[in-house]
């Protein structure tokens, strides 16, 4: 008890004395005003400590203005006027000026009073006589008063915000109403005292009055307080919109932000019905991603020239400081409150077993007002409202805690996912990088030969555990993937669960206090246990942390595999290879389940260890307690059982949040390291400008301006280089390429990334002979706008080339190298005046990159419509004829990857966004290679030569030299990553070289320049073309590629339940439910045993105690890892220490007869064990519930995903085409982790609350059947509640998993496109998209918690008047009083269970719809079995005489994609005869592809058929079908690993004969074959010896001397074969056709990335290697197919011409004579079909 004494009778918790409550009256008050000053002078202070701490990190001014585009910082960019609202809000203005108006009269009131103490002081001074007429103590507190109300009446006048609260007002008229509450209960109380036969007078009616005149005042200005607004919408805002589809949170009254009733809205939208994204509001502008993450940018990077990121955390906490540490004072609130209840329930039950108590001794409570012995019942009728008051507080305390824990929380999330975004970026692109730290592994010291010495293992595992573990490839898609739904959303939970760190010290100091005070030091004997345990719980920490560690990086790579798999569906069941990737993706999977069980492993020591723990530390305490001498009674043996439980929880609560801490450093730093990775220089990314503008301007006029080149060029693919210590020389020019002056790391061995790769002399490489692909001595600068034509044979950086100059590769540095300079103009602010083009770049990739949006959407780029220059870009890129085609038109969508077009289209509508962009740069890589040559002519003529490129800067990569050259107006050729030649034409011709350098780039000799006839067709056609459009031009409807998501409605079904239940083992949990059972058996028996030891003491010891611990945090319901312990384990009311059912029957029954046992005050031990042994019971029942849930969740775990994978890899590509593969990876990511971890915890913590609830139920009714009237009338509230929440909260956590689909499709196409992206300096609207997605997906994400702090805060309220409701009823004497206990106790329990079931319901519920979300995607559209046991067919089938028959029957074959599309093909039917060689011819979209498709079964036809070699392919399973025939299409794709499982998936072919395929496609030299060279001869007569020969060297190169390593069959395989130029990749497919050795090819212009000199070998080993099998060739280089045995034209779908090439090209009329004459070059194409014609008749 405070001995502090402020008045001479009595203490100051001594409230009975007037004294004391008046000086309570006046202190309070007094204190709030003096904060209030203190905190308005803090505010005018020009330096202000711990400012950020306590000040809000995004106001909403500010907020609104970041979203209007103003900068960090000006926050006053929005004007006076915009929130200034005049007349609109004159109604709260008023309301603010009434606020004095009884401030003045209290102010009046009290001046007065205290001049006249003052006065009559004065008098009394004068004439000592008598006693004082005013106490010294009204005077001060009279004036402490005064100051007070003046304060209330000065500050109304002058606020600067009157249109909304004024919480200091507020703050102030809570206090002043607070203490007059006290002395008005005072009074009463009182008056009732006295009618009992207190001697003491009444208090005066005039008194009362008084007061009640003063409440009545107060309430008034506290509802003037309460209905002013939060704060004022600006003019921006649609008013009528708040509460609809703008959020009210910040717009809302006092009053209903106290309440949370702004939320009710949302829930009346839910109930009843399904929710739709519109029904929900949008987000408040402090929670939107783009204003956040604008400021949380600068925290990061502080400035722009800022070379060092402000660490991670530390920019969290300043970002966030404020709302975790309201969070962390009102937990303290809440805590303290929490024990209030308990407290005040104690009293009251020792005032009900004491109703005669008299004794005259002073109450133990500090309300010392009794005098008589009916004073008790009265005391307990205050206890009863001082604890629904203390209810009250606590859950409001709770609901703002928890408000601005999940704010912290939510504004974490989005800036984390922002970041993550924005690096992507920004950082250099390393998708063509291996993982360096695999390839230094594998080329150790004695890795060649498989041996290693000991010692170099050892020093190798030393070092790896000195150095951190990093991806030296960077971040992949899968990974960035898991930063964002895992990582992002880890340490987002993690701060919104903080509140049990906050509150879990307090409760263990609490707990330790009445430890003390029972048992004194021996109390604390016991720890010492934890202190022994200590190297335990910090090795299991460690543990923990590696084990998170390891499961996250297993986490990414199986993402990886995954991300792999689904990217690259369709090329893996080319070659039938889903079940080994199947394997692959279930191997990763096996290390990922591994590190899951050993975290469960390690979680359930973690939580025996913690379990066991508090009652050792009991057991310990009591026996120290008995063998010092004292002696342990019943009565203080309970009270200290109840003590240690209290302390249990928090000592539960601190290793849980130990290993959850962990695991979030462990995503922090995850994060951390990405956003370390390396970044693109300032120049390349237009997130990054201000870096290189600095606020300045450049003079466009100035030729350096607009100059494109590379000065002193010498790069690398991205990889860590060191660059030289001198500094760079300095120059002006914004396009300068600075270099960081922080250090990059060394790297020994540079990452790998394919282009141009010279042969050494060996086929196996050892480490000292690897050279990487590198550009050197470079020198150019572009002539500013012409054309210049870039050419070179197949990987001899060419490409490269136009990286260095996008600035996507990495500058090399040497000691006394000169600096390499690039020239990039890309300044979007500058134009142009004559031509109106910006001074930047638009590019078109080798590999068309488009988005998911439609065609139109693609060209335009964000560029803004200007119609006539779209249509005259549709018409130079030959684009008029496909848009007239399909059917939308423009505005066909595009589905991933360009699903919905062929290549050539593709191709053309990258070349027209490149095109359509007003910029004066233009880079273009080989936009001809993937059309037909009439394409390409058209292309040249209408485009390169017309008016769209005129003064504009173009550069073209292209192997059609002779078709390009003779409208260019510079020269360059690569070479071995040099420039070998450059010049402009007629310098070169001049010189003699332009001839040679023609004749090598080309396999035959073409003409430059058509002939008039030629020329002629070829505008007649296209004029034809045009009028066909016109005729036809028809508006359409556009047709809806890719349909929203599928999103359940109404509550989870029972077959989901049914399905996880299955998975995870219906044995595993009929063991749950028997565990449960002995759970709720073990409470019985301790409370059986708990009144055995009772009555064995003596009857006057045993008082029944009612301290309760309260939170329910336990081993049985908080789990590390499962995200429950986060956002489920927050305890709303006073509950048990452990959530087993109350028995209302062992206060009657009992099995032991007790005078058998011996005296619980003389072995007071042996009562001890007996409890210690049961408690350890429970603690090992608990864990083996634990162990038998890790067994569950690992087998559900692994037998959904394996289901899922199956069901994935075996859909259809139709699914394919129409689903984004973001969706694809949200089901493996996020559901797939939720089904991990959380989901089984949540369906046992259900059952659990389950079974309490029924359990209270049966208690309350056994105990006291009459408090289920009024419990029928709360449980009726709390399930119109609980409905409400649990169907809203339901469809918001749907929406937001759906929602969340879009940024992982975003993040998997931006990257995939990022070049492009920075190349058009597009980055910022990307990240501005981003941000508008992940607001989408915030807004369900919050309103879900939203609408759980309303129903906390609803419940926590009904609670509190349940536990009165019952409370009075004991006290009005409806209950007995040894009921009295029991009957409130059970009441908690009931309200607390409802809440608790009701909140368990919903989580299982939300966790289910990852169950629902992977079942949907196990019933996908399959594809036919992969083998038909009865009807497989024999092994050397097809053959290659199909018996005399055709090889290939088709008959009438319709095809349709789907069956409300259209059909692609009409009535097509031919025959192919075996061996013979076709070509498939055609413009595009005439059905070609689709054709070969149908022979693989990726379309199965809607009529007629496809016989191969006698057997309808229908009839038999995919598998050996699709394993029987090759398919190379045009976008060769190679997977991640080596060249040989690329080559040899199956394993199938020595080594030897993988090398002999390299051969045979150049990829390998001579030399390099023969040291492993099978005794199978060459298939081509000239064996190359390069790729490139006797090139005569002139220019600016000289000859490369080092050479680079060879392809060797170990070479890695990046992504995508991004490593590997796209000639490159189209090799590989070639070696890995000619190693399959199939009797059916299918070539989809497979070599049309390749030189011409090349081709010609590669379609000469085709020819040789594939005599006797049957070739069919879709082909746009009409010299491949022109000395084939036939041709097949399509048109429309319709097969319009099918004969040889020598009888079609002479049919007068035939389309593939006009597509001959089309192509510029008829008269060789004629010759070569004479030719080819002739040669077979001599054959024959």
């Amino acid at each position: 008890m405070l001995e502090v004494k402020l008045c001479d009778t009595g203490t100051i918790l001594n409230v009975g004395n007037n004294c004391v409550r008046a000086w309570w009256t006046a202190l309070i008050p007094a204190s709030v005003v003096a904060f209030n000053l203190a905190r308005l002078l803090y505010k005018r202070l020009p330096y202000r400590p711990l400012s950020s701490t306590f000040s809000n990190f995004l106001p909403l001014d500010e907020a609104v203005s970041l979203l209007n585009d103003s900068k960090p910082g000006e926050q006053n960019a929005v004007s006076g006027d915009e929130w200034d609202l005049g007349h609109e809000h004159s109604k709260p203005r008023w309301k603010v000026g009434m606020l004095a108006v009884p401030a003045g009269l209290e102010t009046a009131y009290w001046a007065f009073l205290t001049c006249n103490f003052i006065l009559e002081m004065i008098k009394w001074s004068k004439n000592t006589d008598g006693q004082a007429p005013v106490a010294s103590y009204e005077i001060v507190t009279a004036a402490l008063l005064t100051m007070a109300w003046t304060y209330a009446f000065v500050r109304p006048l002058f606020l600067r915000n009157p249109l909304t609260v004024p919480y200091d007002l507020f703050t102030l008229y809570l206090s002043i109403l607070g203490v007059t509450g006290l002395n008005v209960g005072a009074m009463v109380y009182k008056e009732y005292i006295y009618k009992h036969g207190n001697p003491a007078p009444p208090t005066s009616h005039g008194t009362m009055v008084a007061f009640l005149l003063h409440i009545s005042f107060l309430l008034g200005l506290l509802a003037i307080t309460l209905s002013l607004p939060t704060g004022i919408p600006s003019r921006s805002v649609d008013q009528e919109q708040i509460g609809k589809t703008i959020t009210p949170e910040d717009y809302t009254t006092l009053a209903e932000w106290i309440t949370f009733w702004w939320v009710y809205p949302i829930v009346k939208r839910g109930t009843g019905r399904t929710m739709n994204e519109e029904d929900v509001w949008s987000l408040p502008p402090g929670l939107a991603s783009k204003p956040l993450f604008s400021k949380f940018s600068a925290l990061l990077y502080p400035s722009a020239k800022a070379k060092r990121r402000l660490g991670l955390i530390r920019a969290l906490w300043r970002a966030n400081s404020m709302d975790i540490t309201l969070d962390f004072v009102l937990t303290l609130v809440s805590v303290i409150c929490n024990y209030l209840g308990p407290f005040f329930l104690k009293k009251i039950l020792d005032a009900v077993s004491q109703p005669n108590a008299g004794t005259g001794e002073p109450p133990s409570s500090w309300v010392s007002l009794f005098l008589n012995p009916r004073e008790v019942r009265a005391q307990a009728y205050v206890y009863a409202f001082l604890a629904f008051f203390a209810s009250i507080l606590k859950g409001q305390a709770d609901v703002q805690h928890l408000w601005y824990g999940r704010r912290a929380a939510t504004r974490i999330r989005s800036e984390l996912m922002a970041a993550i975004y924005e690096k992507s970026l920004k950082r250099k692109d390393f998708s063509g990088s291996t993982d360096k730290g695999k390839r230094s592994e594998e080329s150790a010291p004695g890795a060649a030969n498989g041996k290693s010495s000991g010692n170099q293992v050892k020093a190798a595992g030393k070092e790896n555990k000195k150095k951190p573990e990093s991806n030296t490839a960077g971040a992949d898609i899968g990974k960035i993937v898991n930063l964002m739904s895992t990582d992002a959303n880890r340490i987002s939970g993690m701060v919104s669960g903080l509140y049990f760190i906050y509150g879990a010290p307090l409760e263990l100091a609490i707990g330790s206090f009445f430890l003390y005070q029972l048992l004194g030091l021996s109390g604390f004997a016991g720890f010492v246990i934890l202190l022994l345990g200590a190297p335990i719980n910090t090795y299991l920490v460690r543990r923990s942390r590696d084990i998170n560690k390891a499961a996250a990086e297993a986490r990414d790579k199986r993402m990886k595999v995954v991300n792999e798999l689904v990217s690259e569906a369709k090329f893996i069941k080319f070659g039938a290879a889903e079940e080994k990737w199947i394997e692959k993706c279930l191997n990763a999977r096996g290390k990922e389940l591994r590190m899951l069980i050993k975290s469960q492993i390690n979680s359930v020591f973690f939580s025996l260890t913690w379990a066991v723990g508090p009652v050792l530390v009991s057991i310990i305490s009591f026996t120290t307690f008995v063998y010092t001498g004292h002696k342990l009674t019943v009565a203080l043996a309970f009270t200290s059982i109840q003590i240690f439980s209290m302390i249990k929880m928090p000592m539960n609560v601190i290793p849980t949040f130990l290993a959850i801490l962990v695991n979030t450093k462990v995503a922090l730093d995850r994060i951390a390291q990405f956003l370390d990775e390396e970044e693109v220089p300032a120049f390349v990314s237009d997130l990054k400008s201000n870096d290189i503008h600095d606020g300045t301007t450049t003079d466009l006029a100035s030729d350096q301006d607009q100059r494109l080149g590379i000065k002193h060029g010498w790069f690398r693919w991205n990889q860590a280089v060191e660059p030289p210590e001198k500094k760079p020389q300095p120059t002006k020019t914004w396009m300068f390429w600075k270099r960081s002056p922080k250090k990059l790391p060394t790297v020994a061995e540079p990452p790998t990334r394919g282009g141009d790769i010279l042969e050494s002399n060996s086929g196996i490489n050892t480490p000292a002979e690897i050279h990487r692909f590198e550009l050197r001595d470079i020198d150019i600068i572009f002539p500013t706008g012409r054309l210049t034509l870039v050419t070179g044979p197949t990987a001899s950086g060419k490409t490269a080339l136009l990286m260095a100059l996008l600035g996507e590769m990495t500058p090399v540095y040497t000691e006394g190298s000169v600096t390499p300079f690039v020239y990039l103009p890309k300044n979007t602010t500058q134009l142009e005046e004559s031509t109106g083009l910006r001074n930047c770049i638009s590019y078109c990739s080798q590999s068309p990159w488009l988005e998911h949006l439609s065609i139109r959407d693609n060209i335009l780029f964000g560029s803004p419509m200007d119609q006539d220059r779209y249509n005259q870009v549709l018409e130079c890129c030959a684009l008029d004829p496909d848009l007239n085609i399909l059917e939308d038109g423009d505005q066909t969508e595009i589905g991933a990857r360009g699903v919905s077009l062929s290549g050539g289209q593709k191709a053309r509508v990258a070349l027209a966004r490149a095109v359509y962009a007003r910029t004066k740069h233009v880079l273009l890589d080989d936009p001809l290679s993937a059309v037909d040559s009439h394409t390409a002519r058209h292309l040249v003529d209408k485009l390169l030569r017309g008016p769209l490129m005129a003064n504009r800067t173009v550069i073209l990569v292209t192997h059609h030299v002779e078709l390009v050259l003779p409208y260019s107006q510079y020269f360059v050729r690569m070479l071995d990553g040099r420039i070998d030649t450059q010049g402009t034409p007629g310098e070169l011709q001049s010189r003699g070289i332009l001839d040679v350098l023609v004749h090598e780039s080309q396999a035959e000799e073409q003409p430059t320049v058509a002939s008039a006839e030629e020329l002629a067709a070829i505008v007649e056609g296209d004029e034809e073309t045009q009028n066909d459009i016109k005729a036809n031009d028809k508006p359409k409807k556009p047709r809806k590629l890719v349909e929203d998501e599928a999103r359940a409605t109404g509550r989870v079904k029972f077959h989901v339940y049914k399905s996880y239940l299955k998975a995870s083992g219906y044995f595993t949990w009929v063991i749950m439910l028997g565990i449960l059972g002995l759970g709720q058996l073990g409470g019985v028996v301790e409370k059986l045993w708990m009144q055995i030891w009772g009555e064995a003491g003596s009857a006057e010891e045993f008082i029944p105690s009612t301290l309760h611990s309260t939170h329910l945090l336990n081993t049985d319901l908080m789990q590390p890892g499962s995200h429950q312990v986060i956002h489920y384990a927050h305890v709303t009311n006073n509950s048990s220490t452990f959530p087993h059912a109350s028995s209302g029957f062992t206060a009657a029954f009992h099995p032991l007869p007790v005078e058998r046992l011996p005296s619980a005050d003389e072995h007071p031990l042996f009562y001890v064990g007996v409890f210690a042994c049961i408690g350890l019971g429970v603690v090992f029942i608990s864990i083996l519930g634990q162990i038998t849930l890790a067994f569950g969740s690992y087998r559900g775990s692994k037998i959904l995903f394996k289901s899922l994978l199956e069901s994935v890899t075996f859909a259809t590509m139709r699914w394919y085409d129409v689903t984004p593969a973001g969706r694809i990876l949200n089901r493996f990511s996020r559901d797939i982790e939720t089904v991990d971890t959380s989901l089984t915890y949540s369906l046992r913590s259900t059952l659990v609350w389950i079974a309490l609830f029924f359990a209270s139920i049966l208690t309350i009714t056994v105990i006291f059947p009459g408090f289920l009237i009024p419990g029928i009338l709360v449980g009726f509230c709390y399930y119109k509640l609980s409905l409400g929440y649990m169907d809203a909260g339901r469809d918001l956590r749907r929406m937001e998993s759906n929602s969340r689909s879009p940024i992982f499709a975003s993040f998997g196409e931006t990257l995939e496109g990022i070049v492009t992206v920075r190349a058009f300096a597009a980055s910022k609207r990307f990240l501005d998209n981003l941000h508008l997605k992940v607001d989408e997906t915030t807004k369900y994400w919050y309103s879900f918690w939203m609408l759980n702090r309303w129903l906390l805060l609803n419940f926590d309220a009904l609670g509190a008047l349940s536990v009165l409701t019952t409370t009075l009823l004991v006290l009005g004497g409806f209950i007995p009083d040894w009921l009295a206990g029991l009957t409130i106790t059970s009441a908690m329990n009931f309200t607390t269970s409802v809440y608790w079931t009701c909140r368990m319901i919903t989580s299982l519920e939300l966790d289910l719809n990852s169950i629902e979300r992977v079942i949907e995607y196990l019933s996908l559209p399959q594809e036919p079995p992969g083998i038909i046991e009865s009807n497989r067919p024999p092994a050397y089938w097809p053959s290659t005489t199909s018996n005399g028959g055709p090889m290939i029957t088709v008959k009438n074959l319709v095809i349709k994609y789907a069956p409300t599309l259209p059909a692609v093909l009409h009535g097509v039917s031919f025959e192919v005869k075996p061996g013979e060689k076709i070509g498939l011819l055609g413009r595009t979209g005439s059905g070609k592809s689709t054709l070969a498709m149908a022979l693989l079964r990726f379309v199965d036809p809607t009529e007629g058929s496809i016989w191969i070699d006698g057997i309808n392919i229908q009839e038999i399973g995919l598998r050996d079908l699709r394993s029987r025939l090759t398919f190379i299409p045009q976008d060769s794709v190679l997977f991640m690993g080596t060249i040989r499982e690329n080559l040899d998936p199956f394993s199938d072919h020595s080594d030897e004969e993988c090398l002999d395929a390299l051969y045979r496609v150049q990829l390998i030299s001579e030399t390099a074959h023969a040291s492993r060279r099978s005794t199978r001869p060459p298939s081509v007569a000239e064996a190359p010896t390069g790729l490139e020969e006797g090139a005569e060297q002139s220019g600016s190169a000289t000859p490369q001397d080092d050479k680079m390593a060879a392809i060797t069959l170990d070479t890695e395989v990046s992504a995508r074969g991004a490593n590997f130029s796209a000639g490159q990749r189209q090799l590989i497919s070639m070696a890995r056709a000619l190693l399959r050795q199939s009797n059916i090819v299918i070539l989809d212009e497979a070599t049309s990335s390749i030189d011409f000199k090349t081709d010609a070998k590669i379609q000469a080993a085709v020819r040789e290697e594939f005599k006797d099998a049957c070739l069919l060739t879709v082909a746009h280089r009409i010299r491949t197919v022109i000395d084939y045995d036939r041709l097949l034209i399509l048109d429309k779908g319709n097969v319009v011409e099918f004969d040889t090439p020598w009888k079609l090209i002479q049919k007068e009329g035939g389309i593939f004579r006009d597509m001959c004459k089309k192509s510029g070059t008829f008269s060789e194409l004629e010759q070569a079909a004479k030719d080819a014609a002739g040669a077979k008749s001599v054959m024959n």
